[in-house]
């Protein structure tokens, strides 16, 4: 057996209800000040409320800092942090999307560690941090436990903080807070997280027996139940197995990384602000079928995990049936069909691609090897909405 190593986060919690829980968490920690990272949205929706109040009649004195945006720039990043050391804040807690837990892992180290965010980038992190605990609010990015944070640079390029620093010391799932989540949320959040399961088992370079056991789990959960959550997204249970299916997703892809669905999709986010999760469903189709000759045989072993019941035919038939069911997916949860539906047109192409092969940490990852051409390809299949990429 091949060696590789795995590292995943110390706690989680899941449990309907878990955020209401929150404040004797923070009593672990002898918390007296916490810095709440959040946005807008998510407060204004009341998903702070709970935790909110557990830790005012705990008496723990707590800021808010409600200003994360999508894909969150610098900028705003390092305002959170030195929000954090003004008021002497001692642990971080965020609850949020992807956007809001990844800038909560950034504050969390600047707090004790003041450099710049544009530092942290590409190197390995040294330094404490402060304790950090993480409450999603969407099924999708498994930001809660993974070592990654996303973020924006002034030039709209997305660039990853990678270090196992920035695994938190809770995961706190609590699927009610995913109950309020619109369809179109709800399924470019669940897409993302079946991306990350398929990325993780594919991986060329550090596939390993966890994270395969992980992402096959995962990718169960998440294919029984995105329809149902998209259609009826009152069903708690179907939202447990989404949220917990994510999370696993998350500790696989944590351990082997992600790959071309994410190199392509990061410019589309990027450039005209499309959510991760959307982004990410846009390309998958293609970027399936530019793989296939590379990994059809372990895209074969997929086909009866999403379709239970499934019979296995052959690694050309059960590879073929998986992609068709990746895509039957897509359509029945009412993604976009084509990149012009979000406003990308023939002249985006070349851009995009450039921008996607700078992503060379993640499309080291692919199964088969992306030249700037066939990105260029897979773009305008899916601009086009069909078949598979010129370049096969």
């Amino acid at each position: 057996m091949k060696p590789f190593t795995f590292k995943t986060l110390p706690n989680l919690l899941f449990e309907a209800g878990a955020s209401r829980k929150v404040a004797g968490l923070l009593k672990d920690y002898k918390a007296a000040r916490v810095l709440l990272v959040t946005d807008k949205g998510v407060r204004e929706a009341g998903l702070t409320r709970n935790a909110e109040t557990s830790i005012a009649e705990a008496g723990i004195a707590l800021t808010v800092f409600d200003g994360v945006v999508a894909d969150p720039p610098w900028h705003v990043i390092e305002v959170a942090a030195e929000l954090c050391r003004a008021r002497g804040c001692d642990v971080v807690l965020s609850i949020g999307g992807g956007s809001a837990l990844d800038t909560a892992k950034l504050v969390a180290y600047l707090a004790k560690n003041p450099h710049r965010v544009d530092d942290l980038c590409d190197v390995d992190l040294a330094g404490e941090r402060l304790p950090l605990l993480l409450v999603p609010t969407t099924a999708g990015t498994g930001s809660e436990v993974t070592p990654i944070a996303i973020v924006t640079t002034p030039t709209r390029e997305k660039l990853a903080v990678i270090s196992t620093r920035l695994i938190p010391d809770w995961a706190i799932l609590d699927p009610e807070l995913t109950l309020g989540l619109p369809p179109q949320v709800t399924a470019a959040a669940g897409i993302d997280a079946m991306v990350h399961a398929i990325e993780a088992y594919t991986n060329k370079i550090k596939k390993n027996p966890i994270s395969d056991q992980l992402a096959l789990k995962a990718l169960a959960l998440l294919s029984a139940n995105l329809r149902q959550v998209c259609t009826n997204g009152s069903n708690l249970e179907a939202r447990s197995e989404m949220l917990l299916g994510s999370t696993l997703a998350g500790m696989a892809f944590a351990n082997s990384p992600v790959a071309a669905v994410h190199a392509l999709a990061y410019p589309i986010g990027a450039i005209f602000h499309v959510p991760h999760g959307l982004s990410n469903a846009l390309v998958l189709p293609y970027v399936l079928e530019f793989n296939r000759p590379a990994a059809e045989a372990l895209y074969a072993e997929l086909a009866d995990v999403i379709q239970p019941g499934y019979r296995r035919q052959c690694d050309a038939a059960d590879a073929a049936a998986f992609i068709a069911e990746i895509k039957a997916i897509c359509r029945d949860c009412e993604v976009p069909g084509s990149l012009s539906a979000v406003g990308i047109g023939e002249g985006d192409l070349s851009k995009l691609a450039e921008d996607a092969m700078k992503q060379t940490r993640l499309l080291v990852n692919n199964p088969r090897e992306l030249d700037y051409d066939q990105a260029r390809a897979i773009y305008a299949s899916a601009l086009a909405g069909r078949g598979p990429p010129a370049g096969e």
